[in-house]
């Protein structure tokens, strides 16, 4: 099967919608998905998006907050254009028909109803009550659909990026495209491209307890990182602090909003904890809340601490946060009369493949954006609600760049690419040996890499990360290729560029707190963690 393309864009978040509808202005694009268009990260995506709009506020004072929560390693270039490229990007959205809460009497531009998260100085998260990514996901998927020039291709799945060693065999550091597995016909085909664009989300699922979809197993960052591009400041993961604690709630995300808007956290024995750890009190950065927590819950020993919001006004609750408030309802907890049960859980990854200014990897003609990506903007911690403005700044200036760049890039010739080569592969029904590495990966990340590490965990946890990469890739060279099997195969692999990444820095700094380097050290200052393919395997 032969698809070609100028723009190939893999994954269908806000980053890769976004940037096809860019690129299609200029050429073709076939956008591929590994489950149905709309499952994405974004999708999940409560709280909103943060922008100066009001009037009171400041690009110098969002650029402190954030600088301020990145503790030294944000780039402050990468942050600068971030916040003032921002409002454009949030007029083009409602242009593109998002609908954004509104409040009357308000004095910003748009009438917006501005929310307040952890971490911020003032009111400034744009959102749709509590669904924000859906409400932008579903418009821009919209949009994508009626673009004659963009092809998506639901249910596939990049098995690898195509470099010139798949051309030559040399070390040659250009991508041309991408090997691509329908998983419903089981079929494998090249896609041959101009430009590749890497928008394939996070990495939560890499471990046990995770407010990500199904769908976020590293799947990008461990095809760039195989292709030899520098991977960044993986030690870094956000747990967000508040996931609902249920047994069937598959750690439902609590939005920092609901804090923001006036809930505190309580433990088990109903008092206030946050006054202890951070001035902020519950409205402190996300690392310095989840440790908090963390603490909270070795002191008492209780699975769980507690969310307060009976305080507020009932009916304005439900009307602010109506999606929290409909499934908190569905598991027994009325939000406005009962304490909210709640447990940290792996939600953002703030480090990834390295990227320019302009969204390009040291890899010729490979782009990257959104969480996949390492822009420099989150640094050690990723203020609240600059995720989903991130991949709408950054994608859009990838998309100039590469509209710029594609004038002189040529395909590689089809007859060049080899095929997809199985031979020697069949059909193994032991998918419980899958089932089982992927949760023995899920458990060692959780209990060794998680929001407290110490030198022992992670040495222990690398082992045995090791020895699953090579039962893992032993299967894989031996089996024939599935979905499961490749996001298994890419699992393991940003696990071990995490647990590498954690060992590497001999400090506690933001979201990598390690009890045997407690305090930060100023050899870290503004020093990423760096790992490639040719320096770790």
């Amino acid at each position: 099967m032969n698809q070609t393309c100028d723009f190939l864009v893999i994954g269908s978040g806000i980053a890769g919608l976004c940037y096809a509808l860019q690129a299609s202005r200029y050429g073709s694009v076939i956008m591929i998905t590994k489950k149905r268009d709309s499952e994405s990260n974004t999708n999940h995506a409560q709280g909103g998006i943060a922008c100066v709009l009001d009037p009171k506020d400041s690009f110098e004072s969002h650029i402190e907050d954030t600088l301020n929560t990145g503790k030294g390693l944000s780039n402050p270039e990468s942050v600068r254009i971030l916040i003032e490229e921002g409002p454009s990007r949030i007029k083009e959205l409602i242009d593109w028909g998002v609908k954004f809460s509104r409040s009357a009497g308000k004095s910003n531009p748009y009438g917006l109803h501005l929310g307040k998260e952890g971490g911020h100085s003032i009111n400034r998260i744009v959102h749709a009550n509590d669904l924000t990514g859906r409400e932008v996901e579903e418009k821009l998927l919209l949009r994508a659909k009626e673009m004659p020039r963009i092809r998506i291709l639901e249910h596939h799945c990049a098995i690898d990026l195509v470099t010139g060693y798949h051309l030559s065999g040399k070390n040659d550091q250009t991508c041309y495209g991408a090997y691509v597995l329908d998983s419903i016909s089981r079929k494998i085909f090249p896609v041959r491209s101009r430009i590749t664009f890497l928008a394939t989300g996070g990495a939560g699922r890499v471990y046990l307890h995770t407010t990500n979809p199904e769908i976020a197993t590293g799947d990008g960052i461990a095809l760039a990182y195989r292709a030899g591009a520098e991977i960044a400041n993986m030690e870094f993961i956000q747990f967000h602090p508040t996931t609902l604690f249920h047994e069937n709630a598959e750690s439902f995300l609590i939005s920092e909003a609901l804090r923001g808007y006036g809930a505190v956290l309580r433990n088990a024995s109903g008092k206030e904890f946050m006054n202890k750890y951070h001035p902020m009190k519950s409205l402190a950065p996300r690392d310095a809340v989840a440790r908090a927590i963390d603490n909270e819950m070795k002191i008492s020993g209780e699975p769980c601490v507690f969310l307060d919001i009976r305080h507020a006004s009932p009916a304005q609750t439900r009307k602010f946060f109506p999606h929290i408030y409909k499934t908190c309802r569905n598991f027994g907890i009325d939000i406005t009369k009962d304490l909210i049960p709640v447990v940290p859980a792996a939600h953002y990854l703030c480090g990834g493949i390295k990227v320019d200014l302009w969204g390009k990897t040291c890899i010729k003609n490979l782009y990257a954006c959104g969480e996949v990506s390492c822009t420099g903007v989150h640094g050690a911690n990723r203020l609240a609600s600059n995720s989903l403005l991130e991949a709408l700044v950054y994608s859009r200036r990838a998309a100039e760049d590469s509209v710029s760049a594609i004038k002189k890039i040529s395909l590689a010739p089809l007859s060049s690419i080899p095929s997809w080569d199985d031979s020697g592969t069949t059909d193994n029904e032991e998918w419980i040996l899958l089932s089982h590495n992927m949760q023995e990966i899920q458990s060692v990340m959780w209990d060794y890499v998680g929001i407290v590490r110490s030198n022992l965990r992670l040495h222990r946890a690398l082992r045995r990360i090791q020895l699953l990469e090579k039962e893992i890739d032993n299967f894989y060279k031996r089996t024939k290729i599935t979905m499961p099997l490749l996001e298994l195969r890419n699992m393991v692999t940003t696990a071990r560029l995490i647990v590498c990444s954690a060992l590497k820095r001999k400090e506690s700094r933001g979201l990598h707190y390690t009890t045997d380097y407690p305090e930060q050290n100023d050899r870290y200052w503004k020093k990423d963690t760096i790992i490639t393919r040719t320096a770790s395997s």
